[in-house]
């Protein structure tokens, strides 16, 4: 992509930065009344592909001054020891917020564990109470990438209500809860995915396209109406005649930008702002752990 500014790429740096601004300020405040515990990581087995989430979760929390522990447990350890020690973080008062970090390893169920953290230390928003409460608009600890989409389409100052919004892919972390979050907002939103007999003639239509498929280049300028919004959520790794590997969103984006009004680029679109909503998440938590009375005053 050129490196000159175009008003129509929306900067997801700049909007981690106002976020991580905002969260620093309130954790500062609350910070003398009351003690921040730490941000665990849980990662099960090693994997190169998690720590690069790692460290940008880890900068992000030096960034708004929260702890950062990162444990990495054994490849083989049992279901139960996992839930064993997921119930000891959610009783220790040092503990702010529960990260597991996802893949795991095939033995591992992955919504028991994320079942087991207890809601108000579900930072990432992925206990299925946490994501049924958006049922009923309470979003404020929502999945951090569809709370990262949302967060973009506002940045286009698009007025939420009756917005026509479609949202191509219906994963259950991002693409379900991105669609409940908008009609939160008031928009009026249409869910495509595999089994949708025709996509771009949805897509066409719509004031804003959100995409999380993760197949590179699939939405090109001939499935987005002009002036529409582009929020592009994929991350696709793909190795070039060359040899060399690129990162590419799920949108043609030098293809799609010269027709529509706003778009996200991969990367340094909602791959920043989603770890901004991790650290405005641990925020709430904090908040909402002291209404409870589970953190006492210095």
């Amino acid at each position: 992509m050129p490196k000159f500014h175009d008003h129509r790429v929306i900067d997801g740096k700049a909007v981690q930065a106002r976020i991580f601004d905002q969260v620093r300020a309130e954790l500062e405040e609350a910070a003398a009344t009351y003690p921040i515990g730490h941000l665990v990581s849980i990662s099960i087995g090693p994997s190169p592909e998690i720590d690069v989430y790692v460290r940008n979760q880890a900068r992000g929390a030096a960034k708004v001054g929260l702890p950062f522990d990162q444990q990495v447990w054994p490849a083989d350890i049992s279901q139960d020891e996992c839930k064993q020690r997921i119930a000891a973080l959610n009783d220790s008062a040092e503990v702010l917020g529960i990260i597991l970090q996802r893949p795991v390893p095939e033995h591992i169920h992955v919504r028991s564990l994320q079942s087991a953290i207890h809601p108000l230390k579900d930072v990432e928003g992925m206990n299925p109470a946490s994501i049924g409460n958006i049922v009923y608009n309470d979003v404020a600890l929502a999945p951090c990438t569809a709370a990262a989409a949302v967060e973009l389409i506002r940045e286009t100052g698009l007025e939420m209500r009756g917005l026509e919004v479609v949202v191509i892919g219906h994963s259950e972390i991002v693409g379900k809860p991105t669609a409940f979050m908008l009609m939160a907002e008031g928009a009026t939103v249409t869910v495509c995915h595999h089994m949708t007999r025709s996509v771009a003639m949805h897509s066409r239509r719509a004031d804003v396209v959100v995409v999380a498929v993760g197949k590179a280049h699939l939405i090109g300028p001939e499935m987005i109406k002009p002036g529409a919004a582009v929020i592009d959520i994929g991350i696709n790794q793909v190795t070039t005649d060359d040899g060399s590997v690129r990162i590419l969103g799920d949108v043609d984006t030098d293809a799609v930008r010269e027709v529509c009004g706003w778009i996200t680029p991969v990367p340094g679109g909602v791959g920043p702002v989603t770890v901004a909503i991790l650290m405005r998440n641990a925020l709430v938590a904090h908040k909402r752990q002291i209404a409870s009375g589970w953190i006492a005053t210095k």
